[in-house]
């Protein structure tokens, strides 16, 4: 029995791509129960765990069962599930649910305590609701992929982590755990209208405190955040590896250059005179291409210089810090990300990914579905 700080809490979760299934993921690594409504797998080729379990951890811990969502019988089980439900998530297009008679209205009329959790890109409403797109249309739109640029560098960002799972996942989270408390104390449930665009612009918030104060310029390569100064940017090492530096503080940028031995050098006399950074960003580069990512790691890692390795997936869960914090984990020969935060109390744990439609029988007999009557739904193709 899990006993993460989410044991007992249920949740039905429509098989989709993107960040809602690592929303899903997230609940279940802290004790949700989390069944995966999937689609009959096409073949047994991705039926097992081995390579299709590694391709697949944001499905870990889930139960999943096979239903023909085209058909009305395995809409009335989906119903019937999501009846005994506190949360449910889905990714699609505004109006998908809808069409297979599984949208909020019909949901929370069964279920009023229900929270229905919905993760697109855009938005519910809007212009562009119906519109394709992935994480940097969704971030470039709110504004937060623009400082992700500099001089003579078009804007980007990490693949997925700020718009999907940051804008996305993280904040639907948030809309859910906040509606559950609610409805604890309502009995009220709600929609979440979580939407990539809404959820990015959000977590820029401390940005736009600087761009509101005149801290922050519009100009890219003119401000500290967007790598303007010399003090907080990415640099090749010799080896051609990289590391980063942002020594904000006054302390941290005195220890930065005293370790660099440049403390008189009147190029970094003055942190923050902006006519010297050009010249200054011209000799770190220079400085850094003269020794490996190792070498300037044994100098600078663990003082106060705010220095990192940039690491690539196989190394960074061989890396000290990492091994002592657990991380990482490998399960069944998939490296992945353990759950995150630490709770003293009530850690997450880490269950497998099923096997496609794995728990169907399970789960149908609990809304009480006999033996006689599941055979009778795999004739008829409605699971």
């Amino acid at each position: 029995m899990n006993n993460g700080p989410l044991a007992g809490i249920k949740v039905v979760e429509i098989a989709g791509l993107g960040p809602a299934p690592c929303a899903g993921m997230m609940l279940a690594d802290m004790g949700a129960e989390v069944i995966l409504i999937e689609r009959k797998a096409a073949s047994s080729s991705n039926n097992g765990s081995n390579n299709g379990e590694k391709g697949q951890i944001f499905n870990r811990g889930k139960k999943s069962i096979a239903l023909n969502l085209k058909k009305a019988k395995s809409i009335e089980l989906a119903l019937e599930l999501i009846g005994d439900a506190d949360v449910v998530i889905e990714g699609f297009r505004p109006g998908v649910m809808e069409r297979l008679g599984l949208g909020p209205e019909i949901c929370l009329e069964r279920n009023p305590a229900l929270i229905y959790g919905r993760m697109t890109g855009w938005g519910q409403t809007g212009p562009l609701a119906q519109a394709a797109g992935h994480d940097p249309n969704y971030i470039a739109l709110s504004g937060a992929l623009w400082y992700g640029g500099g001089q003579n560098q078009a804007p980007s960002s990490p693949v997925t982590l700020v718009g999907d799972l940051g804008g996305g996942t993280m904040v639907m989270l948030w809309g859910i755990m906040c509606s559950l408390l609610h409805a604890r104390h309502t009995g009220k449930g709600q929609v979440v209208d979580a939407a990539i665009t809404d959820g990015s612009a959000y977590l820029s918030t401390l940005l736009w405190s600087s761009f509101n104060n005149g801290k922050l310029e519009g100009n890219l390569g003119s401000n500290w955040q967007d790598r303007g100064s010399p003090w907080n940017d990415t640099y090749e090492c010799a080896d051609g590896n990289f590391i980063t530096v942002c020594a904000l503080e006054a302390q941290f940028y005195k220890e930065l250059i005293t370790l660099l031995e440049l403390t008189d050098d009147p190029s970094f006399a003055d942190q923050w005179d902006k006519s010297q950074w050009p010249e200054g960003k011209k000799k770190l580069r220079k400085l850094f291409m003269q020794r490996s990512r190792d070498e300037w790691s044994r100098l600078l890692e663990g003082t106060d210089v705010c220095f990192g390795a940039v690491l690539n997936f196989e190394e960074a869960p061989r890396h000290p810090h990492n091994r002592a914090r657990e991380t990482f984990v490998d399960i069944n020969g998939a490296i992945q990300p353990a759950p995150a935060p630490n709770l003293s109390l009530t850690p997450g744990s880490i269950g497998v990914p099923p096997k496609n439609a794995e728990h169907t029988e399970e789960i149908l007999r609990r809304i009480g579905v006999n033996q006689s009557d599941v055979l009778a739904l795999q004739e008829k193709g409605e699971i």
